[in-house]
């Protein structure tokens, strides 16, 4: 059974930095792009980062340009999101998605707060 289990999500003050975690079980991941998105209460579903399957071209949506790196070690299945120079507007719940087969993982809050 296909399954994406997102972890690494917490509370952090602004400008702190937290890493998220993608784990795939049940298929290899080496072949499919991959995407990060959020949503935060009261707002539509945003896609934040997409990655291709060997790594090599990243793009990133202009809130999060330049603050975020997304990366993938097929090895492990498994992509990252790392969080940098965090702001209270980041708060929101974070997905991973392999957008070929629509799989969703079950999310992981992040929440930016002094």
């Amino acid at each position: 059974q296909a399954q994406l289990v997102e972890s690494g999500g917490g509370s952090v003050q602004p400008g702190g930095s937290l890493r998220l975690s993608c784990v795939a079980s049940g298929f290899s991941i080496s072949a499919d792009d991959m995407r990060w998105y959020r949503q935060a209460p009261g707002k539509e579903r945003e896609l934040v980062a997409h990655i291709i399957s060997t790594g090599v071209r990243k793009n990133y949506s202009d809130s999060v340009k330049g603050r975020f790196i997304v990366s993938r070690d097929n090895r492990k299945n498994t992509m990252y999101l790392q969080m940098s120079s965090l702001k209270p507007e980041d708060s929101a719940v974070y997905f991973c998605n392999i957008p070929l087969y629509d799989y969703w993982g079950q999310g992981t809050q992040v929440t930016v707060s002094s």
